[in-house]
């Protein structure tokens, strides 16, 4: 990756993350802290991964995308505005009674979104149906999904990630959004799933473990998932919860609470501090 493209991503990034400070404020209810912690992943897919066409969001030739922590939908919705699916202007009308976008991601609603998700567990589960799907008849489109690390506490994970292998879904790419910490505390406290890398490649994926905030990094990762063939690749992304927000950042009390005013302006003059560094 060039210097320029980087630059470019770091950018996109620092944007959609400002995006979904307003989106959360704006609603007074949402999940600000782990929306923070996967935008660069989100970011990398969207702007230098998939493939995709915004005037046809169900092209089925496209490559597929699952919020599988489907209430970090600020994110998944603030990328997709960047990318032209729908106005920018709509993010503030996240979890209005009259908006189409939802407190978690609908498929039958909102232009780009290719699975309903919420239930945690089930969405890595979809993105394994999409995967065998596309082998099945023999397409060349590739799935990827988002996994929270309070997340793969869920069993259904875990049957997907056996399926997965089973299947040798080398079509399938998955993130681990590994911050270390969910709505009660701390991941390892409440049940531990570390260590996450080991397990995952105890059940027969390809596993990568990366800086989840160096875009770089995760484009290298998906560059070297298309170079396996006949496993599934696992990305672990190590992630900081509330990303790009001095208060946020590291603390669970983020998890799935709005910011008041006077909070939505530091986190925006922060994020803004940031952007100006990034085109100096």
């Amino acid at each position: 990756m060039d210097k320029q493209k980087k630059l470019d991503l770091m950018k996109k990034a620092t944007c959609i993350r400002k995006y979904i400070i307003d989106e959360v404020f704006s609603a007074k209810s949402g999940h600000p802290g782990g929306s923070l912690s996967c935008t660069d992943i989100l970011t990398v897919l969207y702007f230098d991964e998939m493939n995709v066409d915004v005037k046809n969001p169900k092209w089925e030739d496209r490559d597929r995308f699952v919020l599988s922590k489907g209430h970090c939908a600020p994110a998944l919705y603030a990328t997709l505005a960047s990318k032209g699916f729908f106005p920018v202007e709509d993010l503030n009308t996240l979890r209005k009674t009259d908006s189409y976008l939802e407190g978690h991601p609908s498929m039958t609603y909102v232009p780009g979104v290719d699975m309903s998700t919420g239930s945690l567990g089930q969405g890595i589960s979809a993105a394994v149906g999409m995967a065998i799907a596309g082998k099945l008849d023999e397409k060349s489109y590739r799935v990827y999904s988002i996994l929270g690390d309070g997340e793969i506490q869920e069993g259904q994970v875990w049957e997907a990630a056996m399926a997965a292998a089973h299947y040798k879904l080398d079509n399938l790419v998955a993130f681990v959004d590994h911050n270390g910490l969910q709505i009660d505390g701390a991941t390892a406290d409440v049940m531990n799933p570390n260590p996450v890398a080991d397990k995952f490649e105890a059940f027969g994926w390809n596993v990568i473990v990366v800086d989840g905030h160096d875009v770089e990094a995760i484009k290298n990762a998906v560059d070297q998932a298309k170079t396996v063939k006949g496993k599934p690749t696992m990305v672990v992304c190590e992630t900081v919860k509330g990303k790009g927000v001095s208060f946020m950042e590291n603390n669970c009390d983020w998890h799935g609470t709005a910011p008041k005013q006077e909070q939505r302006d530091q986190a925006i003059a922060e994020l803004d501090a940031y952007l100006a560094e990034l085109e100096a």
